[in-house]
């Protein structure tokens, strides 16, 4: 067995934003006439250990707080405030331990053993064990509709304290579930536990308003530190409803987007947090012609070219879009895991349209009258999708569709819903939004093992970067699989950058905006996952306030 060590002690987490409760026409508590404060002045909490933060609607776990139903998980990852984790990811995305205490992997990758602590105990008073960790496993394998446990094929616990995972494969970033699945009691594991959830982590679920409202209490007999936040009232409103909120002085941290970002509002400053949560569209690899397994038409025959792809991507001015679009809060994209342990930066690249120009003159695309390029008397272009109602990709197409006539490809662009865009992006580009705190993101946008030997998203194959992904899981030391994960990106002489088959254009890392009460400290932040959500009360337990805060 091979022994995994890390840090210990809990990481230190992204910042979240809350929105108050009290005066709030929404929550039924009142006028807002009546909450109002007086101008120039903003609200504290009467306590100082009491915070209130506004998310989005999407925020709210629509299944509730059950690790089985995505609590933890998917678009809006973050480590459980109800339900330790036996690992943690630290700020700097490498891996710490919560309940865990020793690692360990054997020599072939597909037994994992973990010890954990013998001082944890659910709010209910039973003590946690490696029991709870097994059954919480099994039950994910069999019932998550968000995490994927296809790799794991049973739990099993020793004793009290140990608890042995058995692959069906080799997995090296197992490590990464691990510090977002939540461990829930077998003794009281129900159809109704993600309403009423008992856990053993920093808080435990007081009151849930579904539709306005969650209020959290710190756990008394919490193993960790005791956090000095011991209220976390979290409410959920629409962009407008919060910037609204902050307004009137009744938020200490609220979310919002780069559409307010030039705006003021007395009491309060805007954070801007760093993220991984990219925007990108996909270029479909190979020709039309071919079905997939379930009859969607696969390829396109203008992308479908490498040197056209190459001529995209150099074509995209990453800092004007982030102007234009973001209002300067954002960083450029290069790839699906910019800023990660396992980022190759060569795939860093600088706009050149003159290059672009090359290209295309290369590939037998020259420019006509109207300055769209033809070749054999058809017009150089694509249809652009993106998500109907998501105003920032509509606008990231528009800015695109822009660049790109600067080139001379026509860009189309066209709202639709997620179920029709899914289907469409096999043949035609579709902006999306990607970006998670480990390496199976880019086995999943770029591994052949999807659509009839194709990656799963966007037609795409190349065996050479697969051979590197799947020698990447199966390694047993996580940080030498980080260089295997590199160089599926590129390895200097393939790869999936723009000296390589570049089957995805990655354009922006949009920053996480919120506003801040004066006075509050948020706890340092990890670079946010995809999802302007719950990653940022990882922390929450950590803020404080000042003594001077009015």
């Amino acid at each position: 067995m091979k022994k995994i060590k890390w840090k210990t002690g809990r990481a230190a987490a992204a910042a979240m934003i809350l929105f108050a409760v009290a005066g709030m026409t929404a929550c039924g508590q009142g006028s807002q006439e009546e909450s109002r404060p007086a101008a120039g002045q903003t609200e504290r909490p009467e306590k100082k250990n009491s915070v209130t933060v506004v998310m989005g609607p999407t925020s709210e776990p629509a299944a509730g707080f059950d690790p089985a139903y995505g609590w933890g998980a998917g678009e809006h990852v973050h480590e459980p405030l109800i339900q330790s984790t036996l690992t943690v990811t630290e700020p700097d995305l490498t891996i710490g331990y919560d309940l865990a205490t020793d690692v360990e992997v054997s020599g072939d990758g597909m037994v994992w053993t973990v010890t954990i602590r013998d001082d944890v105990y659910f709010t209910d008073g039973e003590q946690l064990t490696a029991e709870d960790v097994a059954f919480t496993y099994n039950t994910l394998k069999n019932t998550s509709s968000v995490n994927d446990f296809t790799m794991l094929k049973e739990a099993k616990a020793l004793d009290d304290v140990t608890v042995e995972f058995h692959m069906e494969r080799p997995y090296s970033i197992w490590p990464y579930t691990m510090a977002v699945t939540g461990i829930v009691p077998e003794h009281a594991y129900g159809n109704d536990y993600g309403s009423h959830p008992i856990g053993s982590g920093r808080y435990m679920l007081e009151q849930w308003d579904k539709g306005q409202q969650v209020i959290l209490k710190a756990n008394p007999d919490y193993y960790g530190e005791a956090p000095n936040m011991e209220e976390v009232i979290i409410l959920f409103m629409e962009e407008d409803a919060a910037y609204a909120a902050v307004q009137a002085g009744q938020a200490d941290v609220a979310y919002t987007a780069a559409t307010y970002a030039g705006q003021t509002v007395s009491g309060y400053e805007l954070a801007a947090f760093p993220t991984v949560d990219n925007r990108g569209f996909n270029l479909p690899a190979i020709p039309a012609g071919e079905t997939g397994e379930d009859g969607i038409p696969l390829g396109n025959d203008f992308t479908c070219d490498v040197n056209v792809r190459r001529a995209i991507n150099l074509a995209i001015d990453r800092e004007e879009m982030i102007e234009n679009v973001l209002n300067g809060y954002g960083t450029p994209a290069y790839s699906v895991c910019d800023k990660m342990p396992w980022y190759n930066p060569a795939a860093e690249i600088s706009c050149d349209r003159e290059e672009a120009a090359r290209l295309l003159n290369e590939a037998g695309w020259t420019v006509g009258e109207d300055g769209i390029r033809e070749k054999n008397g058809v017009k150089a272009g694509f249809k652009l999708l993106y998500p109907a109602g998501d105003s920032v990709r509509q606008a990231l197409s528009a800015d695109t569709a822009n660049q790109l006539r600067e080139v001379g490809i026509q860009v189309d662009i066209q709202g639709t819903d997620w179920d029709t865009a899914y289907d469409m992006a096999q043949s035609e580009p579709l902006m999306w939004g990607w970006g998670a705190h480990t390496p199976m993101e880019l086995y999943n946008i770029y591994h052949s093992s999807g659509n009839g030997g194709y990656a799963r998203y966007s037609p795409y194959r190349n065996e050479t970067v697969d051979s590197y992904m799947d020698q990447a899981l199966a390694c047993t030391d996580l940080e030498e699989s980080y260089e295997l994960w590199k160089k599926a990106q590129w390895d200097g002489k393939t790869g999936i950058i723009q000296e390589g088959d570049i089957p995805w254009i990655w354009l922006v890392n949009a920053d996480h905006l919120y506003w801040v009460r004066d006075g509050l400290t948020v706890a340092e932040q990890k670079i946010h996952p995809h999802g302007h959500g719950w990653s940022i009360v990882n922390n929450v337990d950590q803020w404080s306030w000042s003594e001077t805060a009015q």
